[in-house]
């Protein structure tokens, strides 16, 4: 199978940047989205998953500022890149205290770009729960081990199950829509007829849910899809 190619997303609203921008990601193999208000950028952002976010502070409606700070307070972790055309110390050091992870000032060469955003994902990629134990509730996963125990017993998944709760996890908070598990779990992307993430949220409902009918980690998001909230 082969990996997922990153997505990005970018918030930017100088119409000639962001298509090159998004231009260059395309070519490099990356997976893009863009926005041009800030408002839709931290909608996007805060309810489908993106791997970084290149994020522009002048912007139309709600600045840059802004949206990495209510990112950050809806405890939304996806890496952000903020790009600004001032280049001032105090812009720089307010990005940072209010989330950003880097930034870059206009005008810029494409390949910095591509490289800080390639560290940015390493960052991201490293910091993420695998080789560590993680407990929610009477749940326990250990990602090195790939074992998962509930009250101390052991629990069996598949797989894919095991998959799936492991990308749960990893973004916990986010609300993910079936697709996006199809394309990151399963690992293609089309908009299929088959209950396949439906059928395994179940599963591990089953297994690990106090009452599956009422869950309290494995969320419904009504028409958008799934949200662990452990």
């Amino acid at each position: 199978m082969q990996p997922a190619r990153p997505r990005i997303l970018i918030v930017e609203d100088e119409e000639a940047l962001s298509v090159a921008v998004y231009d260059r990601l395309i070519a490099e193999g990356y997976q893009a989205e863009q926005a041009t208000d800030g408002q839709t950028g931290f909608q996007l952002a805060l309810t489908r998953r993106f791997d970084a976010v290149i994020l522009d502070v002048m912007l139309p409606g709600k600045s840059g500022f802004d949206v990495c700070r209510d990112l950050r307070q809806n405890s939304v972790p996806t890496p952000v890149l903020m790009l600004t055309a001032r280049g001032q110390l105090v812009d720089k050091v307010l990005g940072l205290k209010l989330g950003a992870d880097d930034y870059l000032t206009k005008p810029f060469e494409m390949m910095e770009l591509l490289a800080r955003l390639e560290a940015l994902l390493r960052r991201a990629h490293q910091s993420e729960p695998k080789g560590t134990t993680y407990r929610f509730g009477e749940g326990e996963v250990d990602f090195y081990r790939t074992e998962v125990k509930r009250g101390g017993a052991p629990v069996e998944l598949s797989v894919k199950e095991f998959q799936l709760l492991q990308h749960f996890i990893e973004h916990r908070g986010v609300v993910l829509s079936r697709d996006e598990l199809l394309d990151r779990v399963w690992g293609y992307d089309a908009t299929p007829v088959t209950r396949t993430v439906d059928v395994h949220v179940s599963w591990l409902r089953q297994k690990l849910e106090a009452d599956p009918a009422h869950p309290q980690f494995i969320l419904t998001a009504h028409r958008r899809g799934y949200k662990f909230a452990g």
